[in-house]
């Protein structure tokens, strides 16, 4: 049986997503064996989440109003990549194959589920007010990704001028951005079709 502070940090840990409590348990002997300023450190780094924003404009993580890419004057101001989460961004960005704008959706279109509220309306308001050429529909290749897909797809094709191209399918049926190699996300944007 662990001391309570064990237990409260373990309990803590697996309640984060892919941590059973052995994986927790583990994380836990290892901090225990750490020298205090690693846990120092560890800690004010963890409570430096909360001074993150989302941002105002593509719905990214950011420390300041605007998000990095958003700031960014030098990237392609005609173009926006739509994802699902702020993970996507980074797989992508690794990528190097992308120089545009972002667009978080905060999730996708599930069956029987209004209860999430996408960023869609947004969506729509940046391709009308900032003068945007293409949307690249960067959504998991999965049932809700692809039904999302669609659906924005039916309602940017009526904005004249916008060119909507979806991800190629080197990326798997199922698969999420965030675990695809930098490869296979390259060739899926550089072999993007329209829709």
């Amino acid at each position: 049986m662990y001391p309570k502070a064990f237990q409260k940090l373990i309990k803590n840990l697996s309640s984060l997503p892919s941590v059973g409590p052995k994986m927790a348990e583990r994380l836990v002997l290892f901090l225990f064996k750490q020298d205090i300023e690693k846990i120092r450190d560890f800690a004010e780094n963890l409570l430096e989440i909360k001074n993150m924003k989302i941002c105002k404009k593509c719905f990214n993580i950011a420390e300041s109003e605007l998000c990095e890419y958003c700031k960014d004057s030098r990237r392609d101001q005609h173009s926006i990549c739509v994802v699902e989460e702020p993970l996507d961004i980074i797989s992508l960005e690794r990528t190097k194959a992308y120089q545009g704008l972002y667009h978080v959706l905060g999730g996708v279109i599930q069956v029987g589920d209004s209860g999430v509220e996408l960023k869609i309306p947004e969506l729509i308001s940046r391709i009308e007010n900032e003068k945007i050429t293409e949307i690249i529909l960067a959504t998991n290749p999965t049932t809700e990704g692809d039904a999302t897909a669609l659906y924005l797809k039916r309602k940017i094709q009526s904005i004249e001028g916008v060119k909507i191209t979806r991800l190629g399918r080197g990326l798997s049926t199922g698969a999420d951005l965030e675990y695809a190699d930098e490869l296979t996300l390259s060739e899926a944007l550089t072999n993007r079709k329209v829709l």
